[in-house]
């Protein structure tokens, strides 16, 4: 038996990106989107072939999320957002569903979906993970988009 492993690609020439960002915590979703843009410019990702678009909140990600799995133009979908706890139970429903319903979209549409939505207990641990997060929603995207495109390329030879 050989086995065989494939490597990282976190090559973004030609890869078309669609990016959700929630507005509730604005200030975080904008470093998030600053973040996330610059790391995909580095990683070679056209501006033409990035669209962002914004939604009121987190539980409105999905939706706008499988709006565009649809459309079947993209090779990979960001979701951008702050759910910070308050004093009521509602952080938990909608830290859960936000993530429950992005989880689903990429599994329906077979798709790399890089959940960047921050969960965390106050704005100041929110603001430290910012940068780093919005960063590493980018590598995800592109590092998944290349790899569904390695194993269905093993699929088609195998076929």
């Amino acid at each position: 038996m050989t086995v065989g492993t494939f490597e990282s690609n976190l090559a973004g020439e030609g890869l078309r990106i669609g990016i959700v960002q929630a507005r509730f915590n604005a200030d975080i979703g904008h470093g998030l989107l600053s973040s996330c843009l610059a790391e995909l410019k580095r990683l070679g990702v056209a501006d033409e072939d990035i669209l962002h678009i914004t939604v009121p909140g987190a539980l409105e990600v999905p939706l706008a999320l499988q709006k565009m799995a649809e459309t079947q133009q993209f090779d990979a979908l960001i979701a951008l957002g702050a759910v910070i706890r308050g004093e009521t139970y509602h952080f938990e429903l909608v830290s859960n569903e936000s993530g429950a319903g992005i989880t689903r979209i990429g599994l329906d549409y077979g798709m790399p979906i890089a959940n960047a939505i921050l969960t965390t207990e106050n704005d100041e641990q929110a603001e430290a993970r910012m940068a780093e997060k919005g960063a590493d929603a980018a590598r995800v995207a592109v590092e998944m988009s290349n790899l569904l495109f390695a194993l269905e390329e093993l699929q088609a030879e195998e076929e």
